[in-house]
């Protein structure tokens, strides 16, 4: 279950992702809207990881994002924005790629075949909401959890429309633009949305 606090954020998100879009060579068009986003847990319940879809000019854009409660060392160039949210205070806005927290819930979800987690909204403290699904992820591989490494940090070795990062003894590949090809590897997160699927995370034994 991943927990949604019913609040809002200055500067939104709608306002973060474009603002980052625009500065992104890769990217082509302004951010029209939001179609969805799925999410996998931090196990330890402090980073958010979200991973949304966007309608960006004619192209549908894969950004897995992460929210922390104070600076991640070392990942001041992956820093989207801070943005104050009315539930948690100061929130920090990072592309997941660079965040390593983020990075292992990705990898564990293709590797031991999880799905998204549903996401429930509470306000106060009390359950007020499931959201309905709109955007649904489930990973390709049988791994048993406690299989999945550690990770210390994370290697970028590329950075761009497909970012390529590794991350104990594993390559993780991001598709950001979902153009109708695959992110390929031994084993996949596969995302499907209104009018469309595709294998938007891939993960490569080194």
């Amino acid at each position: 279950m991943s927990i949604v606090h019913k609040a809002t954020l200055t500067p939104s998100k709608n306002e973060i992702f474009g603002a980052w879009l625009a500065t992104q060579t890769w990217c082509e068009g302004d951010l029209a809207s939001m179609i969805g986003s799925y999410r996998f847990d931090d196990p330890a319940g402090r980073v958010g990881i979200e991973c949304v879809l966007l309608e960006v000019g004619e192209s549908v854009v894969h950004l897995p994002v992460s929210y922390r409660e104070a600076p991640l060392d070392g990942a001041e160039d992956f820093l989207m924005a801070t943005t104050e949210h009315s539930a948690l205070g100061t929130r920090y806005v990072y592309d997941a790629c660079a965040d390593p927290v983020a990075v292992r819930a990705l990898l564990a979800a293709a590797l031991t075949g999880a799905t998204q987690e549903p996401m429930d909204v509470y306000d106060q403290g009390r359950l007020v909401e499931r959201r309905d699904t709109v955007v649904t992820a489930v990973g390709t591989g049988s791994w048993s959890p406690d299989a999945v490494p550690h990770l210390d940090g994370v290697t970028i070795r590329s950075h761009g429309a497909t970012p390529r990062v590794e991350a104990g003894g594993f390559t993780v590949t991001v598709k950001r633009v979902a153009d109708g090809s695959e992110a390929e590897g031994d084993e996949s997160i596969t995302v499907a949305w209104p009018g469309g699927s595709g294998a938007l995370v891939a993960v490569t034994h080194l």
